[in-house]
């Protein structure tokens, strides 16, 4: 069954997690992301895709202004920022007070998404890369999203270990920065550097993943994972991601960082119905 956490947001606000799965919409404001690059790289496009995700049913937005898919082309911090945070304080501007995460592994690009609204940072690199970026989180006083991305990981060693080995040394940085225990989320890290068979011993390991004590966010959304096993292309991929989010949400899991809302949402619902017993009519 599912922990229940309570992360506190700017603006004395609550994020609670627990057995109700919660629902992180991706907007990528990118030219070249996997799936949907170039869709919502203008500000209206942005603007339009953030609310109807919201009227899905959609609980965190996650923004992103630079591409992480293999062979993707790096981002100067300067375009990054041209590309996020216009559409983080339209958002704000036009009253969205649904949270706001700033996808993305740069400090400067963090502190000022956070200066311009948003209230969450997910950090790619697992405060793994810059140094700076648990500096900047604690200073803000906003939740981590610390993702496992380890390409000098052991092979031979059983993917979960690998990841919980990572997660000590995350932790570790997080408490130094003086971060908050509550203000920590792990996510796992599907699809980056990682085999087919690592990604799949990696869903099937959820249940232990989650039981580290820390509320544990899935990303596994049109992801190659799942374009490999079934032999398709990232817009036919629905199926299988809600596969993937139903069975890491019978798990413990507790957020989906999906593309599709709706249809992930409601997959959840009946999950949770199974789970726990439907509302009371």
């Amino acid at each position: 069954m599912h922990t229940t956490h309570a992360i506190p947001l700017p603006g004395h606000r609550t994020l609670t997690l627990g057995p109700r799965p919660t629902l992180m919409g991706i907007l990528n404001v990118t030219p070249d992301s996997f799936s949907d690059g170039g869709e919502h790289a203008r500000l209206d496009a942005a603007i339009a895709h953030a609310r109807a995700m919201i009227a899905e049913g959609a609980d965190i937005i996650d923004i992103g202004g630079e591409s992480t898919r293999p062979g993707a082309t790096p981002v100067s911090t300067q375009d990054e920022l041209d590309r996020v945070i216009p559409v983080i304080e339209a958002l704000i501007a036009t009253g969205v007070t649904t949270p706001i995460s700033i996808d993305t592994y740069k400090p400067l690009v963090a502190d000022q998404a956070i200066q311009a609204g948003a209230s969450i940072v997910n950090d790619v690199h697992g405060l793994q890369g810059a140094p700076e970026m648990a500096d900047i989180a604690a200073l803000h006083g906003v939740p981590v999203i610390a993702m496992h991305w380890d390409k000098a990981r052991d092979l031979t060693r059983p993917i979960a270990d690998e990841v919980r080995r990572y997660f000590e040394i995350t932790i570790a940085i997080a408490e130094r920065a003086g971060i908050e225990r509550a203000n920590l989320i792990l996510d796992p890290g599907f699809g980056f550097a990682k085999a087919l068979s690592d990604n799949y011993a990696m869903l099937n390991a959820t249940q232990t993943l989650a039981k580290g004590g820390y509320p544990l966010l899935i990303g596994t959304s049109r992801k190659s994972m799942i374009g490999k096993l079934l032999g398709n292309d990232p817009h036919d991929r629905l199926a299988g991601t809600i596969a993937t989010t139903v069975m890491a949400y019978a798990q413990g899991a507790h957020i989906f960082r999906v593309h599709d809302i709706r249809p992930n949402r409601d997959a959840l619902r009946v999950a949770q119905a199974t789970l726990y017993g439907p509302p009371e009519t």
